[in-house]
């Protein structure tokens, strides 16, 4: 199986001028994990839940601090023909947990680590 297989075409999204706030709020709205970070159409950073834990965590004003200050900047992100267990053994190996898909030049999908494992249950 290939990442594309786990992509819907479409991630959520979110400006890096954001307050945490804001980015929670989505979060929640859309039953994400992860937020591509967004300047015009380039990907400039991944925001999650992870993210914000570690903000609250550190006593970040919430209202006034904004997703760039605690957003992974310019993420790695990966082809859609990529198979799920080469992408596995990239998280196990780094730790991450969100895969951002690119496909021509265009955010495909964000693949977590829930959607690694389905898929290769499904196998």
């Amino acid at each position: 199986m290939r990442l594309s297989a786990l992509v819907s075409g479409s991630a959520e999204v979110i400006g890096s001028e954001a307050s945490l706030v804001e980015a929670a709020e989505r979060m929640v709205e859309q039953s994400v994990d992860a937020l591509a970070v967004v300047s015009g159409r380039n990907v400039v950073g991944l925001f999650t839940q992870h993210d914000l834990t570690s903000a609250v965590a550190d006593g970040a004003d919430t209202d006034e601090e904004s997703v760039a200050d605690w957003m992974t900047e310019a993420p790695d992100t990966f082809p859609p023909d990529m198979a799920v267990d080469e992408a596995v053994a990239w998280l196990m190996e780094t730790g991450y947990r969100h895969l951002p898909v690119m496909g021509d030049g265009e955010l495909l999908g964000i693949v977590g680590i829930r959607d690694l494992m389905w898929a290769l249950a499904q196998d």
